[in-house]
């Protein structure tokens, strides 16, 4: 009799969490379909009532050949940069992110790619959780085999969160430049992508400290890539593009998992 409760017990507090995961969404609509909302925005809205507060958010669409390529390509360098090569997912940053979190004794970085990036932004719950992961993986493969590349860059460039109440390309480069995201400087692009790891928290006009060197390698990135030109009579050494991101002090770790 003992067995079959457990077995009972077992089979109602797995049943949910097995729906959960199977239940996705279909991602092939996102082929021509561009997304009016997403599931990030909708929970920010929440927690905006939930304060009291009237949600008010800008997020305006627009195609990638709308927007800087200053801006994709230092996005793409910044937050993933062996986007077009992998299949939704980076192991080699993953086991590089075990070793950061094993040597700061807590879960500060994960290794996302845009395309698991996507997945979160558009369907799922900001808060982690295995479960919560288990399905971000299974839509990153779907979105990875119903959509291009470039399309999925298009979708990340024009739903992510790009500080409070502030998503995607265009709505970002309106607010934090007063210009269209077609017009977007190289400086002005790297400037941007600098702060997605935690755009809630940081800055793209600051200039000094952890900020600063960000820049700083990324803008040497974008030089040793070809994306931009390289200064005048500056000879960059050997390392440029080659050294890592700066990690964010103490205390201002990502809350997410970039």
């Amino acid at each position: 009799m003992l067995k079959k409760l457990i077995w009972v017990v077992l089979i109602i507090a797995l049943v949910p969490s097995a729906w959960y995961l199977v239940d996705l969404p279909d991602t092939s609509t996102l082929v021509k379909a561009n997304p009016t909302t997403s599931a990030i925005r909708k929970f920010r809205e929440e927690e905006a009532r939930q304060k009291g507060k009237k949600p008010h958010s800008s997020m305006e669409w627009r195609n990638l050949d709308q927007i800087s390529p200053y801006l994709w390509h230092a996005v793409v360098l910044a937050e993933d940069d062996s986007f077009f090569q992998h299949n939704g997912f980076d192991f080699p940053q993953m086991k590089n992110a075990a070793r950061t979190n094993w040597r700061r004794k807590k879960f500060a970085f994960g290794a996302s790619t845009l395309t698991q990036q996507l997945a979160r932004t558009l369907y799922l719950s900001p808060k982690k959780n295995l479960l919560r992961k288990l399905k971000e993986a299974l839509i990153t493969r779907r979105l990875e085999k119903s959509l291009t590349k470039r399309r999925i860059l298009e979708l990340y460039l024009n739903t992510v969160e790009w500080g409070r109440e502030i998503y995607g390309a265009e709505a970002a480069s309106e607010f934090y430049f007063n210009k269209p995201a077609s017009d977007l400087s190289p400086e002005e692009g790297i400037a941007l992508a600098s702060i997605l790891p935690s755009p809630r928290k940081w800055d793209p006009h600051k200039e000094e400290g952890f900020m600063g060197r960000r820049k700083e390698i990324l803008y040497q990135r974008m030089v040793r890539a070809n994306y931009i030109a390289p200064p005048e009579n500056v000879e960059l050494p050997s390392t440029v593009g080659l050294e890592p991101l700066p990690e964010p002090p103490p205390g201002e770790e990502t809350p997410d998992e970039k």
